[in-house]
């Protein structure tokens, strides 16, 4: 999958469709969809794809005992984008913020991305944030868990009690990949995600009346929007919208550029 991935950034940064990949390439139209959906296919057509993008294919052993190592935030600079235009939004409106938020139930521990409280109206704010979505389950059973267990975490470390109100968002960089991804399983998400995007609006608006009771949504979400650009839309809208960015390489020159 990381590989499937490599290529259809390249490919994507270039313009190339991915016809135009597999003629460059000396491979056929079919190996060429096959790398990048991340499906096995040959070290040789790998080679090939990666010369003609210009790229360097690098193998490592890896030894089967040794646990995976967690990718650092650092390492994805559209992931940590993402976080500090959240961040610096919400705090605006009024409400404490946590970045990288850490917690704990009994033997299970995690981290939230962004997480904002509002202890007079006794409402959370979890943010998930996702650049991409190369394993659907990893990713459901991740969100699930914050669900289940951060909230009694933040209330107890917080002194609130309990929630009145839990609004949990999984929010997905809006790009031509990402798109993909939920048209093509629209209903895994639907399951998911099931409410609309109306209580993380409140959240953004800094109108917090309406939020009540507990809410999973989806939203897309363009960092860095501009002018009059909404910066993200909720599931149903996401399906009818035109990506901002072609793919992770095209987000992260936008990182580039702010920096």
């Amino acid at each position: 999958m990381a590989v499937g991935l490599g290529v259809r950034d390249a490919r994507l940064a270039k313009h190339w469709s991915v016809a135009g990949l597999a003629a460059r390439a000396g491979v056929s139209r079919a190996v060429a969809y096959l790398a990048e959906a991340g499906q096995p296919t040959s070290v040789e057509a790998v080679v090939r794809l990666a010369t003609a993008l210009g790229l360097r294919l690098e193998l490592d052993l890896v030894d089967p005992r040794r646990g995976a190592e967690k990718p650092s935030l650092s390492r994805d600079p559209v992931h940590s984008a993402m976080g500090e235009f959240e961040a610096g939004h919400l705090r605006g409106t009024g409400v404490s913020v946590g970045i990288d938020e850490p917690y704990q139930h009994y033997q299970f521990a995690g981290r939230a991305d962004v997480v904002a409280w509002d202890v007079e109206r006794r409402a959370l704010l979890h943010i998930e944030n996702r650049t991409r979505f190369p394993d659907f389950q990893e990713m459901a059973g991740a969100f699930n868990a914050k669900r289940a267990y951060l909230g009694n975490a933040l209330a107890e470390r917080l002194g609130v009690g309990r929630w009145e109100a839990e609004t949990h968002v999984i929010a997905a960089l809006w790009s031509s990949e990402v798109l993909h991804v939920l048209r093509l399983r629209t209903e895994s998400f639907r399951a998911l995600c099931p409410d609309g995007a109306a209580a993380f609006g409140d959240w953004w608006s800094g109108s917090r009346e309406h939020v009540r009771g507990r809410a999973s949504i989806l939203v897309v979400l363009d960092p860095w929007a501009s002018g009059r650009q909404r910066p993200f839309v909720g599931l149903d809208a996401a399906l009818r919208a035109r990506p901002r960015y072609r793919g992770y390489a095209d987000a992260a020159t936008g990182v580039a550029r702010a920096a």
